[in-house]
């Protein structure tokens, strides 16, 4: 192991694909010979668990329900404040964890975009702190800026435009909603206020972006502190590591299926769901229904049609013809690692900004939430599993993932910090 033994706190706060990647990389700390300790939502305990991770929970699990059960949590405006409001509250608990376990000068504290608190620790304790980004929409540019969900901006709009307007988000969005809490607490502290949560929120010691090079390219005005470390594959240590039987029943017994998923914490897919099932059915395709909650559903599925509520993607999808999904960037990843063409129905957050990326690679397309109907995504479907030319980017992108590791990547990154 690269340097020496050291205590790191992990906080990580969010769903599903915020927490599974930063436990792969505690278990891959702890197995570097670190003493690992996490701060999370108090649902993913039996997670780390089975990781052999020490945790501390971050909010109850009624907490944690009560934001994702907000249908209204989905959309791009009022998604973004709900989620921030409810990250507004964690930022005293995370610190007040961080204040009374971690010794400034000794251990080290790997942070998510979101564990505001952990900043606030480096700050007012000086704990070294490294921020975790999982996507390139939390890194502002001027030459090459993000889209931003509810901002539909066309490409042949100037850069500089594009992000000058997206720096309103900041002003009408961000800033109220999470801004005045956290300066409120930073006051209590003797800390002056934050202006600006989008520049404020990167550790000035250094930021992993966990996104390859190849598919979000380093820009010239991106803090000189960020290190890219590739995509941490972390879908095994959901609720499940293997294919259930029955799943792996239905894959062996005919045509390779479709993948239908709106992430693992989605409220409100109802929708979605009624389109995929009468994809399949129109079409005849066979099709696998990923979704955690069965009224979600439609009430009688198809023969042919299967639903389950979770399997991790990278056992799933090697079987599969295509992926209709969301757009979070840990879905985009598996795909891209498995070579399966994806469709992506954007949501909120990051999905429109990822579904940007995944086009350009030509690994896939994209529909709207609102041009997501039977007869369209039927056409939109046969057209990407029937094409050469994105049959071939999978191929290439696969092997191009095939040689990664973000996780052994951010492990060699945070070891470096301590050489």
């Amino acid at each position: 192991m690269t340097g020496e033994s050291r205590r790191v706190f992990l906080v990580a706060l969010g769903t599903h694909g915020d927490i599974l990647p930063v436990i792969a990389l505690g278990e891959a700390l702890q197995a570097r010979g670190h003493q690992v300790y996490l701060a999370a939502p108090e649902p993913f305990m039996p997670l780390a668990a089975r990781a052999s991770l020490s945790f501390h929970a971050i909010g109850t699990s009624a907490d944690f329900e009560h934001v994702v059960r907000q249908q209204a949590l989905w959309r791009p405006i009022r998604g973004a404040r709900i989620m921030l409001k409810a990250i507004a509250e964690a930022i005293e608990p995370t610190y007040r964890w961080l204040e009374t376990q971690a010794c400034p000068g000794k251990d080290l504290v790997v942070a998510s975009t979101l564990a505001l608190g952990a900043r606030v620790a480096q700050e007012r304790l000086g704990l070294s702190l490294t921020t975790l980004h999982l996507m390139p929409m939390l890194l502002e540019s001027r030459i090459a800026p993000p889209r931003l969900p509810g901002l539909p901006l066309p490409r042949l709009m100037p850069a500089r435009w594009r992000h000058a307007l997206g720096r309103g988000a900041d002003h009408f969005v961000l800033g109220p909603a999470v801004l005045p809490q956290l300066n409120a607490f930073r006051a209590g502290l003797g800390l002056d206020p934050v202006k600006r949560l989008r520049h404020w929120w990167h550790s000035p010691e250094r930021v992993l972006l966990a996104v390859p090079e190849w598919y979000a390219p380093p820009q010239a005005d991106w803090p000189v502190q960020v290190i890219q470390v590739d995509f941490p594959l972390a879908d095994t240590y959901g609720e499940a590591a293997g294919l259930a039987p029955d799943l792996a029943t239905f894959l062996h017994a005919g045509p390779a299926p479709l993948v239908f998923t709106y992430g693992s914490a989605m409220t409100g897919a109802r929708p979605f769901f009624a389109t995929a099932v009468e994809v399949c059915r129109l079409s005849g395709r066979r099709g696998i229904l990923l979704a955690a909650k069965p009224e979600e559903l439609p009430a009688d599925l198809p023969p042919g049609v299967l639903q389950v509520p979770y399997a991790p993607l990278s056992r799933l999808l090697p079987s599969c013809v295509a992926l209709i999904h969301h757009g979070g960037v840990g879905t985009v990843a598996q795909a891209l690692a498995a070579g399966c063409p994806q469709l992506i129905v954007p949501v909120a957050f990051d999905h429109a900004d990822e579904a940007q990326r995944v086009v350009r690679l030509g690994v896939g397309t994209s529909l709207s939430r609102w041009r997501f109907t039977v007869r369209r995504a039927r056409r939109v479907i046969d057209g990407l599993v029937r094409s050469a030319a994105v049959s071939n980017a999978c191929r290439e992108v696969q092997g191009q993932m095939s040689r990664e590791n973000g996780i052994a990547n951010a492990c060699k990154a945070i070891n470096d910090m301590v050489s």
